[in-house]
């Protein structure tokens, strides 16, 4: 199967007054058409300027770009504005993390959907636009979309308004949907809602999702296949399986090891990972992992290549022997760090 998107070596990097960020190192991945690709990573990890970079979003005078990013025989890195014009909407499109800072307050929510469906389709009647916009509503589960369209931004509660930015990226049928942390501030009720109207999305329309997030429990509930980044790059990759019942890599371990469960002791501090990710104005020489992997020893000091599934000096026997603290997976943070 062809993919969708191919990104190679993509590297982004931002020249600022201290120095230059490395917000993205030599990341590369594929997306096939209808699979969902989970991005997931702690806060500056990467992971939200990798799936900005396939939109043309990161551009600005003093960023750098390395790579490619085939999209529809596309590069993105390449391509022109007027270009990108063409596939933001038709071909990718963005679910961003706060649609209050999306949407526009004093827009009537269905003008916003028809505002974007005629960009894309300007000799689509407005009538004709409306009433698709209605339609978007209603299959995005929201009740009463004739009447909502009507609504402003205000009107909605938080899960309503993400479900509004949902249809507004589906209004012109793309093959990839980008979702920034869609579910981050909803209560887990909603979170449950949009992800199962994420994935009917997904197997009506064909199309395939790139979900960036946080949150391992969003990855285990919608994701095929899922990418761990870690200080801008990719440390693991894997289909869901793999990553929850044979992972590879240190910082995935301690990203489980830190999920509350049901039959964890109770009595017990739950586990987070020591000491915090490094700057990327200055990553540590080797694995930027290495400063807090208990793990970690004198090899650990030059560049692991992501060899197969994961980015780590340690050998299979090594990593399987590991990895289990307490009967379940984790880091075993009495061993000393090596710096």
């Amino acid at each position: 199967m062809t993919p969708l998107l191919s990104v190679s070596d993509l590297h982004v990097s931002f020249a600022t007054e201290e120095g230059v960020v490395r917000a993205v190192d030599g990341v590369s991945f594929a997306v096939d058409p209808g699979e969902i690709v989970a991005i997931v990573g702690e806060s500056g990890s990467g992971k939200s300027v990798t799936a900005m970079t396939m939109l043309g979003l990161t551009r600005s005078p003093n960023a750098r770009f390395e790579g490619s990013a085939e999209f529809d025989g596309t590069d993105l890195l390449t391509a022109s504005e007027h270009e990108l014009e063409g596939i933001r909407g038709n071909g990718i499109a963005m679910v961003f993390q706060d649609p209050m800072s999306s949407l526009n307050p004093v827009y009537r929510v269905g003008d916003q959907i028809v505002e974007q469906i005629r960009a894309h389709e300007p000799d689509l009647k407005r009538g004709a636009a409306y009433e698709r916009a209605v339609e978007l509503l209603g299959r995005v589960g929201i009740p009463r979309a004739a009447e909502r369209a009507r609504s402003f931004p205000h009107e909605f509660s938080g899960g309503m308004r993400q479900r509004v930015m949902i249809a507004m990226a589906l209004s012109c049928n793309p093959e990839l949907l980008i979702a920034d942390e869609p579910t981050t501030a909803l209560d887990v009720t909603i979170q449950a809602q949009i992800l199962r109207e994420l994935r009917a999305l997904r197997d009506e329309t064909g199309a395939a999702i790139i979900m960036v997030t946080h949150d391992l429990g969003v990855v285990a509930d919608i994701a095929d296949r899922v990418l761990v980044m870690y200080a801008g790059r990719v440390v693991e990759q894997g289909t869901l399986d793999e990553l929850f019942y044979d992972p590879r890599h240190p910082y995935t371990w301690g990203l489980l090891g830190s999920i509350a469960r049901l039959d964890r002791d109770r009595s017990r501090r739950l586990p987070a990972i020591p000491g915090s990710p490094p700057s990327l104005l200055d990553p540590p020489e080797g694995c930027h992992f290495r400063p807090r992997c208990p793990h970690a020893f004198a090899k650990c000091t030059e560049d692991p290549p992501l060899n197969g599934r994961d980015r780590c000096w340690l050998s299979l026997e090594e990593k399987q022997a590991r990895r289990m603290v307490d009967g379940a997976i984790g880091l075993a943070y009495e061993t000393t760090v090596i710096s």
